[in-house]
């Protein structure tokens, strides 16, 4: 399908665990680096509208995690958090990343993998952006997501968007539309499917291999870079009362709330993300 915004990115591939990854590549290879990370379901251009904003200022890398949007799928089925701090590693030290610290910025399933490789490797974090997920999340809004994600799976283009506007009633028309163009991919028959790997749909009851749950709580006691913690003003998936514990347990965070956004917070109040990080960064530097 086609979107609404002009392409100012570039699609860049790189290689990691045998796999190939896709992203978009935002702003001057010059200017301070920064990865973000997307949430479960999702993938890069989840994060089109505040990486356009910091391009300027930064060297912006929004990656498509294994099994999403348009890099590979994992032919074992291995979607752990190990695996994906795995991916991450091979892929920061592809850009040389590793040896000039980044700012980082993860979104749910990319905020879970944002602590861990932060907690991992504290001299590549430069600042981080934990974004409505903690150690603790509401199993309501985890629901929501699932169900939205394992319902029919094979629909005209138009009936994702009545869907996904049912689902987010915060976004454009416009603005799903655009969304959906990047997450989905035409079939033969003219209809259309996710691009995110059947085995995280569940698909025919085949079940991926996730690992085992790790320990958020001890991790981000070890992350010591200035941190910030985002929460949705009406998400239904991270609690205010989680969001301030974990900035009372790090050593340098904040913790702030942006209005009119649930889970999905820099989609659905971009606006209000953009100035809530860019105050964190300038405080930060």
């Amino acid at each position: 399908m086609a979107t609404t915004l002009a392409k100012d990115w570039r699609d860049r591939r790189a290689q990691a665990h045998g796999l190939r990854f896709h992203y978009q590549e935002w702003g001057s290879p010059k200017s301070p680096p920064m990865l973000l990370l997307h949430g479960f379901s999702q993938d890069g251009h989840s994060w089109d509208e505040f990486a356009r904003a910091l391009s300027g200022e930064h060297h912006i890398v929004a990656l498509d995690q294994r099994g999403h949007g348009d890099s590979s799928r994992a032919p074992d089925q291995d979607y752990s958090a190990r695996a994906m701090i795995g991916d991450l590693e091979e892929i920061v030290r592809g850009l040389g990343w590793h040896q000039t610290p980044f700012t980082l910025c993860g979104l749910s399933m990319g905020g879970r993998n944002s602590i861990l490789l932060s907690a991992k490797h504290p001299k590549w974090v430069k600042r981080l952006v934990i974004v409505d997920v903690g150690p603790e999340i509401m199993q309501k809004g985890a629901e929501n997501i699932r169900r939205f994600v394992t319902g029919a799976d094979v629909l005209e283009f138009d009936e994702f968007v009545k869907r996904a506007m049912r689902f987010n009633p915060r976004r454009s028309e416009e603005n799903i539309r655009e969304r959906l163009g990047w997450r989905l991919k035409r079939l033969p028959s003219g209809n259309y499917t996710w691009k995110l790997d059947p085995v995280l749909r569940d698909a025919e009851g085949a079940r991926p291999r996730l690992g085992r749950r790790h320990d958020l709580w001890k991790a981000i006691a070890k992350i010591t870079c200035p941190t910030l913690v985002v929460r949705g003003g009406v998400s239904d998936v991270f609690a205010q009362e989680t969001g301030e514990k974990m900035s009372q347990v790090m050593a340098r965070a904040s913790f702030v709330t942006v209005p009119k956004a649930g889970h999905s917070v820099m989609g659905d109040n971009p606006a209000g993300f953009e100035r809530a990080v860019r105050r964190f960064l300038k405080a930060a530097k």
